[in-house]
This record gives C-alpha cells, sequence and structure tokens, in this order.
C-alpha cells in the first residue's frame, strides 16, 4: 500500500548527505486523484525559489493559476496552543471529560476561549466572526456561540480538580518549589445599573470598589501567585465580601492541595488577629503587611523600638523588631526606601505650600462664603488631615500632625510568624506581592477581564476561570523568554497563515519564520508550525 508525501531535502551536516523533509501527508494513493494532486503540486512549485522553481518548471506542461485570497493571523494562537499542550491541558480536559459524548471538541472549544482573552479579547458572539475570519487556531476553524456557552458550563464542573492538576503540571514542568504564595483581592464591575439586578441575585453586589466605580454591581476576585508571578488558583466572592472574611476559605483550598511548607503573603488588608490564626493552621506561616497608622499598640511599640538599620539594596534597608515575649511574642520587620522617604518628603512640602495659599485666601473671603469654605477644606482627604480649628473658628496648620507624618515617610511594617526567615527574606518577600497586583493588572488590561456583561453565576464564575487560564499562559511565556507578552503577541502575531487557490486546489501556507519570532520560539522550545499546513483537491 502506497502513500504520498510532499518533502524537500536538507543537508545533514553530521551525516555529510541531504536528508528528506516531510513537509505534507497526503494519505493513501488508491484513495487521491493522483493526477490533479500532480498538477496541484507542479503549480505549487511557482512559489519555491527562482532555482528550484527553475528546475521544477522543466517538468510543468501548464501550471495553474494560483490566487492569494486570504490571511489569517497564526504566530499568536499557536504559541498558546503549543504551551498549552505542554502544560497538558489539552490531556487534563480530555480526561476530566472522558466518557461525555459532545458534538464539537470541548477542549478546542475551551482553549478558543482561553486564546481570545490573551490575543485579542471579545464576546463570546464576536468569537464566532474571530475563528472564521481573523486566526488561524489549531484544531478549530469554526464555532456557535451556544458551544462556546456550553463549553463554560462544562469548565466550571471540572474546576476544582482542573486547578488542581493544572498547578502540580505547572510546577513539573518549571521544577516549582513553592514556599512563598501570594494572595490578594480585587473587584471587578458589570455594565449594568443595580437596580435592573434581580433580588435574588447572589453573586453581583454593591460593594468596596478597586477599581473606583462603586455605582456598579461587582464581584471580588482572589487570587494565589507564586513567587515566579505565576496564577495558580483563583476564587470568585459576591461583590460585598470584605477582604477578612475570605482568607479562611483560600488557605482552606490550599491545603487540601497539600503543597507542603507554605508561607502565605498578603497585604495589609488582611492583617485581622483571626486572619492570622487562620494563616498558621496545619504548619503553615505568614508574612503580612501591618497598617502603621492603625492606632495598635503592638504597632507602635513596633515602630518605637529603637535599632539600626541594614542596608540589603540601594533603596531597601531593614530592621527587626520584636515585641512581647513567649506566647505574646510578636516578631517585625520595619523595612526603609531612602528614595521613597525623600519622594513622600517633598510631596509633604509642597502639599503645605499649597495648604498655607489656600488658608491666606480664606482670610480674605466674607463669612458666608469663608463658613462653607473652612468646612469643605476640613473634609478635604488630602489636607484635613494638616489643619486644626482653633476657638475663634480660624483653621491652622497643625506642625505636629505634618511632625507626625514624618515619621512614616518610606517605611512599611511587616509581621511574619517564621522564625526561620531572615529580615532580608521577610522584607523581600512581601515586596513581591507585586506579582499579584501584576496579574490582577493585566487580568483588567491586557485580557480585558472588566467590564463584564454576563448574567448568569455560573458564566461569571467561567468567565474568571478562562482569563485565569490566559494569564497562566501569558506569565508563563514571559517568564521562559524575559519578555513582556504585549512583546510577544506583537512579534508572534506578525506570522500569518495565507491561502492559495486554483481551479486544481487549494493550500495554506504560513510566512517565513523571522528572526525574532525564531528566538522566541527557542525560549520556548517550540517548534514552528509546517510551512504548508494543508491542502485540497478539487474535482
Amino acid at each position: 500500500m502506497a502513500y504520498l508525501q510532499l518533502a524537500h531535502n536538507e543537508w545533514d551536516a553530521e551525516a555529510k548527505y541531504a536528508k528528506a523533509k516531510v513537509v505534507y501527508s497526503f494519505g493513501r494513493e488508491d484513495r487521491l486523484d493522483v493526477d490533479a494532486l500532480r498538477r496541484l503540486v507542479e503549480s505549487i512549485s511557482r512559489y519555491l525559489s527562482p532555482e528550484e522553481a527553475l528546475r521544477a518548471q522543466a517538468n510543468i506542461g501548464r501550471a495553474a493559476a494560483f490566487t492569494f485570497e486570504a490571511a489569517k493571523r497564526l504566530g499568536g494562537a499557536w504559541t498558546l496552543d503549543q504551551l498549552w499542550k505542554k502544560l497538558g491541558l489539552d490531556a487534563i480536559i480530555h480526561d476530566l471529560l472522558s466518557g461525555r459524548k459532545h458534538d464539537t471538541d470541548v477542549e478546542r472549544l475551551i482553549f478558543a476561549m482561553v486564546a481570545n482573552r490573551a490575543l485579542d479579547p471579545t464576546s463570546k458572539l464576536g468569537l464566532e466572526d474571530w475563528i472564521q475570519n481573523e486566526v488561524a487556531l489549531p484544531g478549530l476553524d469554526e464555532a456557535r456561540v451556544h458551544q462556546f456557552y456550553r463549553a463554560m458550563d462544562l469548565l466550571l464542573e471540572m474546576r476544582d480538580e482542573l486547578e488542581k492538576q493544572v498547578y502540580f503540571a505547572t510546577a513539573d514542568l518549571l521544577n516549582l518549589e513553592v514556599d512563598l504564595v501570594y494572595f490578594d483581592t480585587t473587584s471587578s464591575y458589570f455594565e449594568v445599573e443595580p437596580q435592573e439586578a434581580p433580588e435574588a441575585e447572589k453573586l453581583r453586589k454593591l460593594g468596596y470598589s478597586k477599581d473606583k466605580r462603586p455605582d456598579l454591581l461587582q464581584i471580588v476576585i482572589g487570587m494565589a501567585v507564586t513567587k515566579e508571578g505565576l496564577p495558580i488558583r483563583c476564587w470568585v466572592w459576591p461583590g460585598n465580601t470584605a477582604d477578612k472574611t475570605v482568607v479562611e476559605e483560600a488557605k482552606r483550598d490550599l491545603v487540601g492541595w497539600k503543597l507542603g511548607r507554605v508561607i502565605n503573603v498578603m497585604d495589609r488588608g488582611f492583617s485581622t488577629e483571626d486572619n492570622l490564626v487562620t494563616l498558621q493552621r496545619a504548619g503553615g506561616h505568614y508574612i503580612v503587611g501591618e497598617p502603621m497608622r492603625s492606632g495598635k499598640k503592638i504597632v507602635e511599640d513596633a515602630l518605637a523600638r529603637q535599632g539600626r538599620y541594614q542596608k540589603i539594596r540601594d533603596n531597601l534597608q531593614v530592621k527587626e523588631v520584636v515585641v512581647g515575649e513567649g506566647e505574646k511574642r510578636k516578631r517585625f520587620v520595619l523595612a526603609y526606601n531612602p528614595k521613597e522617604a525623600e519622594k513622600e518628603k517633598k510631596q509633604r512640602e509642597r502639599l503645605i505650600q499649597d495648604l498655607e495659599a489656600v488658608l491666606e485666601d480664606l482670610h480674605q473671603m466674607p463669612e458666608k462664603k469663608h463658613t462653607k469654605a473652612v468646612c469643605a477644606l476640613r473634609a478635604h482627604k488630602l489636607y484635613g488631615r494638616y489643619l486644626r480649628q482653633q476657638k475663634d473658628g480660624q483653621l491652622k496648620i497643625n506642625r505636629q500632625a505634618v511632625r507626625d507624618a514624618a515619621r512614616y515617610d518610606g517605611k512599611y511594617l511587616i509581621r511574619t510568624s517564621d522564625d526561620s526567615l531572615s529580615a532580608e527574606e521577610v522584607a523581600l518577600g512581601y515586596k513581591n506581592l507585586i506579582a499579584v497586583e501584576n496579574g490582577f493588572r493585566d487580568l483588567k488590561s491586557t485580557l480585558s477581564l472588566r467590564p463584564m456583561y454576563h448574567r448568569l453565576e455560573d458564566r461569571i464564575k467561567a468567565h474568571v476561570l478562562l482569563n485565569w487560564l490566559a494569564l497562566l499562559l501569558i506569565r508563563l511565556a514571559e517568564l521562559k523568554t524575559g519578555e513582556t507578552w504585549l512583546t510577544l503577541r506583537r512579534t508572534m502575531d506578525q506570522m500569518v497563515l495565507g491561502k492559495f487557490s486554483s481551479d486544481k486546489g487549494d493550500f495554506y501556507q504560513r510566512t517565513e519564520v523571522t528572526a525574532g519570532q525564531r528566538q522566541i520560539l527557542t525560549a520556548l522550545d517550540i517548534k514552528p508550525p509546517q510551512k504548508i499546513t494543508q491542502i485540497t483537491m478539487k474535482q
């Protein structure tokens, strides 16, 4: 039985002779129109190099004329698909869905939605046109919106096991040693007026908005990130959920993964005593920011302790402080950034200068306007803290408040339960909390998480999951290449797949791999797609 393949020779420097490399396999000879195929191959030869074309033309009776019909972006989707498969996401999803029958490959539908978030975020309705006309997605040429919604429902059903398997697949691929897990929350709003939401709504609620949109319904999103910046899990809570109430659930979920020794790194909003006790359960530890202006006695004691700072970087000095003894013993690290301190000092000096000018103008006002201006000034979020009102009603600058504020310039206080960490490790560990903040920033900007238009609770949660998977892929690409995703996407999307047609048949051929694209693919240990990806015959 004979099979037909399109091949070309490549010189093997070690073997000292040319070897045939298969470009495309056509299948069994007895199932093909060989004469039509021969004419098509001869026609394709017109797109070879000049020397190869001259040799091929000797055997061509009459070549068919090919028309360049269309092109789709290929490189970005190909890169994401290969990373997806390196993590084993295709196999994980197929395994979790085993035993179910579907009209369309659900794994490909989920990948398509994830790739869309990373490459060109659009609505689920817009996905149909995006796949059909704009991007060459491996294994998926078209799909309908109802299929995407069904795939989202299935994604949510497998969520817990998927997140667990994805984490361990990522850890194996990168040889991660999870000791620091960073956790934080953010909010994301919906383009819907609060009065339009059903009374029974459980997820979309009004709450403290970190997007500065308190007028809109929102959800709260939590995310756990490794010190390398890889998001390992996400959570979704009602929009009126307070930060301090979510720690127990996040801790419980991660403990279930049996990660071993884990130090949870969290911001100041989570530093309640109940949360700190929760974080120490099951042998865990914490590194948590402590609000310096909270008025708590233990914080004041820590700030008042004398001692020399240890310089660990140009703009970072640390001082270890222990308050209390025995069971009441608390360990703090006071970090100081001289550059930031100077910046805050200058900002405050400019603010006080502006305030003095405002107070001078205030004295010239008529009494009625003066009273209203005094009230507005005392309520001002920047000026108010540096003012005091005298018995005669006049406002003066509170010089003691200015001196008190100077105590905090360039400083932040960190609390930890782990005595095995040095003060430097504690400070740098907390400083890297920015990894979560960067993740939230990319969720909202690069991946366009917000605003959201989904109404059903399950679809909202599935939408967040898709964005989490997209963030995982782009962080993995950034980690292995050292480039930002925006740079990677711009470079790889210049690789396109062209469609060439003739009366004999069609074929699809990608553009040549540029030096920049080859560098990215090499760093990611990914092979470029075949030059000719598909050939179809016309009867």
